[in-house]
């Protein structure tokens, strides 16, 4: 499970209280495959000696922006966790990159798979490529409807594309488009004006529930104190192949949707003939 923008959104919200303000003293790499475009020297100089100004979340990106101007992206990938520990306590498993903080506390960036990725930029431009993000409130139905009916492919992999919407990711897509009553695989330029309002509002609920539940812990995602989300027990359909759907009864499936695996209840989200 790859953190969506609730855990991603939760994360940074609970480690920017450990790190805003404070300045990078020091930072050792572990795994050299977790930096990507910059050489280990210009990551760990691009770091040391900087004070965290600000922390914000863009799409799936953790950014922290430094005094120097430059910016550290962080995307946690498959099984990526940023941990906050005191100094002294022991390391947590499959530790990839630490930051020493000037207080005694340390982030690890932890990561078992090794998918997961920072780099220090001057411009984010890959940042500037994402789609606007779905809980502003410039994110009208408006905005949303103009987007989708330039669109023929289908609706899941289409909220998917980063470049069209920011954040949204498997398990989210799988509720919202359950909470609308729409098949995954309608193309997303057929559905009605009311359609596309109904898909909007489940969208934004459903990102909401899930912060405020601080994520889905599904498999790896942990909070940077090591605490689980508890989201995924209010998920209706996403990883619930098998049960009962809350609403009809019905058994609910998982299909295969562009390569991504995908639950819904055909009777309640059924394709139109």
């Amino acid at each position: 499970m790859m953190p969506e923008l609730p855990e991603v959104e939760t994360v940074t919200n609970e480690i920017r209280p450990y790190v805003l303000g404070r300045c990078i003293e020091n930072v050792e790499v572990f795994w050299p495959g977790t930096v990507k475009g910059n050489t280990i020297a210009e990551f760990v100089n691009g770091l040391k000696g900087q004070t965290v100004a600000k922390v914000r979340r863009r799409g799936k990106f953790i950014i922290w922006e430094l005094s120097s101007g430059k910016k550290l992206l962080t995307h946690l990938k498959m099984t990526g966790a940023l941990i906050a520990q005191e100094a002294s306590a022991l390391p947590p498993p499959y530790n990839r990159v630490e930051i020493t903080l000037d207080d005694g506390f340390k982030v690890y960036f932890r990561d078992p798979r090794k998918f997961g990725r920072m780099r220090v930029v001057d411009r984010d431009s890959t940042i500037e490529e994402l789609g606007p993000e779905p809980l502003e409130p410039e994110f009208t139905v408006e905005t949303f409807t103009s987007i989708l009916r330039k669109r023929k492919s289908p609706i899941k992999p289409t909220l998917l594309d980063q470049s069209l919407i920011a954040g949204i990711g498997n398990m989210y897509a799988d509720e919202a488009l359950f909470e609308a009553k729409i098949h995954p695989l309608r193309p997303a330029d057929s559905l009605t004006p009311a359609e596309y309002r109904r898909l909007h509002k489940a969208i934004q609920q459903v990102l909401t529930a899930a912060i405020e539940s601080k994520g889905a812990s599904i498999s790896n995602y942990v909070r940077p104190g090591g605490e689980l989300g508890h989201a995924h027990f209010a998920f209706k359909v996403a990883h619930r192949r098998g049960e009962n759907c809350p609403r009809c009864g019905a058994a609910l499936e998982r299909i295969v949707v562009r390569g991504r695996g995908t639950y819904l209840c055909s009777r309640c989200q059924p394709m139109p003939e």
